[in-house]
């Protein structure tokens, strides 16, 4: 794994206040992705508004799960793999699609994105490899998490709403202490001063790492930035 401290010069703190635009909100569509020809053939994703803006593709998606194909396409064989918030599911579906995995993922969000999950994954014929689930961060893990005890967690795109920070901090702090070698490959793009309060409470919990990746120039100029969490000794 490729990580780093975080530099002045990619540093979210070193951005501007202003905020930063949402994507443009756009017509339900099924898009072909291929992630930089990272997926051969390319994922289907179903993009559809009318259950939350979680159903639309988010920058940090893309930019955790080409992360995950170009450096990680090998070494998840025997992972416990789980996203946070996943929306329609891209980034858990690329990694089934483009990587070596022995186990089903779990894709996970609120109850009113699990039509769209299951869409996606069936869109794909991932039904045995990806199982989507309800997950509500700062209520109880589901039965079917504790048993499972994921040590890879991927959450792209989390840090949104403020008032749902304390929940997922909460969320995930507990799926850390299920695996004590658990990572949390964490993506967001920074859109105003409380995301950056998010990213300081995470620093008081766990261990924070920013992860070295040959696009991190680019992505890094348009506010998004990626890092690891893993529980402190």
């Amino acid at each position: 794994m490729l990580s780093r401290s975080p530099s002045p010069e990619f540093s979210p703190l070193s951005i501007g206040e202003d905020f930063t635009p949402v994507p443009t909100y756009k017509a339900a569509s099924t898009t072909f992705i291929d992630l930089s020809n990272l997926l051969e053939p390319p994922l289907q994703l179903h993009e559809d508004l009318k259950s939350g803006c979680g159903g639309q593709l988010w920058p940090a998606g893309m930019v955790l799960a080409k992360q995950m194909l170009r450096y990680h396409r090998n070494s998840l064989r025997n992972a416990r793999i789980l996203e946070l918030g996943a929306g329609g599911g891209l980034v858990g579906l690329g990694v089934a699609l483009g990587c070596s995995i022995d186990t089903p993922i779990y894709i996970t969000d609120q109850e009113n994105m699990l039509s769209l999950m299951g869409k996606n994954v069936t869109l794909n014929s991932l039904q045995s490899r990806v199982l989507p689930l309800v997950l509500n961060w700062g209520n109880p893990l589901p039965k079917d998490i504790i048993e499972q005890k994921p040590n890879v967690i991927l959450a792209a795109d989390c840090v949104y709403f403020e008032p749902a920070f304390p929940l997922l901090l909460a969320t995930l702090e507990e799926l850390l202490e299920l695996s004590k070698d658990a990572v949390i490959f964490f993506c967001f793009k920074k859109r105003r001063r409380a995301d950056m309060q998010f990213m300081k409470n995470a620093k008081k919990r766990f261990v924070v790492e920013e992860i070295e990746d040959e696009e991190r120039g680019t992505f890094s100029r348009e506010g998004l930035f990626l890092y690891t969490f893993k529980r402190r000794p």
